[in-house]
């Protein structure tokens, strides 16, 4: 089993297609099925099933894959470590970012990087905190902001801001930021609700047993687009954290208000592993990501969120 095996499986596994695979790796195709059936041969499995559509990895094939997928980044990242240009940091970061913070964090992170560390090549991910989690203890992530962490005993958690959940609904509703909503009148309408076990989801569900308060949930998504475009179509209200709605508002596709009686807040936390060696170019991007989190708060940016460290918010707010 080589490198060149690796990758050859890799790819043909993402794009499905041998011909393709070759494009990408520029090599000619017989190169790349010979890659393929050698290590078939070696391992006594098939990777793929051949089909008139393309290259479908078998179940072994797909194991493979994913494997060979992180054990060639680990190689990407050692070899960008030990032959950094004179005097930079440098190496491949793997990043995890929450959907509702993605709009306003991804870019500055990536601008702010490649002006000041070139040398770093960022990998972004946008999951919900679950997945990036899960992907962290993996080791498929190096850093990640993930929220409301009870206990991970494999992850080290650096609390950066706390920050009150939001109804909204149709902008016809009319709801302003400056005048919160009690959480029996949002949960009085029909509701679009992350999918059951979703922390965002956990903490309504939470809400609504220690206050008595019935919902009626009328559909159920694991994307916070998807929660926006039903709210939009009229379908109900929903419940989402500010810092993921702030373009709609200023657009006037919807209307927004923070909950009270009680307020519900999240925490946020930036999620590293624990143990093993953490590198440089992961410390210095873990920095400039808390920067990124502690500037946009300090300018507002970042609706009903307090920092950390400015004192712990009352949960009935």
């Amino acid at each position: 089993m080589d490198l060149k095996q690796l990758r050859a499986v890799v790819t043909v596994t993402e794009v499905g297609s041998v011909t393709r695979a070759a494009e990408l790796l520029h090599l000619v195709q017989p190169a790349v099925t010979r890659q393929i059936r050698t290590l078939e041969q070696e391992l006594g499995v098939d990777l793929f099933v051949r089909t008139a559509q393309g290259m479908r990895p078998t179940e072994a094939g797909t194991v493979i894959a994913d494997r060979a997928r992180r054990a060639l980044n680990e190689l990407d990242r050692a070899r960008a470590e030990v032959q950094p240009p004179p005097g930079e940091v440098a190496g491949v970061v793997t990043v995890g970012l929450l959907e509702s913070t993605s709009d306003l964090l991804a870019e500055r992170l990536v601008t702010a990087v490649a002006r000041d560390h070139p040398g770093v090549e960022l990998r972004l991910t946008i999951a919900y905190s679950g997945h990036l989690q899960q992907w962290l203890d993996d080791r498929e992530l190096d850093l990640a902001l993930l929220y409301d962490l009870e206990s991970a005993p494999s992850l080290h958690a650096r609390p950066l801001l706390r920050e009150r959940l939001w109804a909204v609904a149709p902008a016809a509703a009319g709801l302003r930021p400056d005048r919160p909503v009690p959480f029996a009148r949002a949960a009085g309408h029909p509701l679009v609700l992350p999918a059951s076990g979703h922390v965002l989801r956990r903490l309504i569900d939470a809400t609504a047993a220690r206050t008595a308060t019935a919902m009626d949930v009328v559909a159920q998504t694991n994307s916070m687009r998807v929660q926006k475009q039903l709210v939009r179509a009229g379908h109900g209200w929903t419940v989402l954290p500010g810092v993921g709605i702030t373009d709609d508002l200023t657009r006037g596709e919807l209307s927004a208000a923070p909950l009270s009686e009680p307020g519900v807040w999240r925490s946020i936390a930036l999620g590293t592993a624990r143990y093993g060696r953490t590198p440089p170019a992961v410390r210095t991007v873990a920095r400039e990501l808390t920067h990124q989190v502690r500037t946009a708060v300090a300018r507002g940016e970042w609706p009903s969120a307090r920092l950390a460290d400015a004192g712990r918010t009352t949960e009935t707010a």
